[in-house]
């Protein structure tokens, strides 16, 4: 029997993600996550590598029901330099800039802060322009580089 529906659950569970906010990133509807989940279906094959990329973990990890996730290699992880240059800035504010096409409207011409990195994935929050307080979670591949704001 084949625990992949447990681990997505409780991987997506410990990343803070509901089953919308999952199905949002996959391009799937919330009902498909939970007959994953469920183990009532399977995901696609062409879905297991970004399944695996947003909970940061490896493909490996989800198919095989005999691997914990100590024994897995995240295939997500940055490499250990960035891995090093991306966890000095956590808690800093930052000025974000986008790839062309990748730009966050949400998140455009804003100073935001670092709250922590999740596999390719930066966890930061901001004040809006109105006042509301953003929180979102950034694809690390859409970020062009970013500048540190003095405070």
């Amino acid at each position: 029997m084949n625990h992949m529906g447990e681990k997505i659950a409780a991987k997506r569970k410990a990343c803070g993600l509901t089953q919308i906010e999952f199905a949002e990133k996959l391009s799937v509807t919330r009902q498909t996550v939970s007959r994953w989940e469920a183990g009532t279906v399977m995901p696609d094959i062409d879905k297991l590598s970004d399944i695996a990329a947003i909970l940061g973990v490896s493909c490996d990890y989800l198919l095989k029901d005999d691997m914990e996730i100590d024994d897995a290699p995240t295939a997500s992880t940055p490499s250990a330099s960035i891995g090093t240059l991306l966890s000095g800035i956590v808690g800093k504010k930052v000025k974000l800039n986008f790839c062309e096409g990748e730009t966050d409207i949400d998140l455009y011409d804003l100073t935001v802060t670092v709250d922590s990195f999740e596999g390719n994935w930066m966890k930061v929050s901001a004040q809006s322009r109105r006042g509301t307080t953003i929180e979102k979670l950034v694809p690390l591949a859409s970020i062009l580089s970013f500048e540190i704001v003095k405070e």
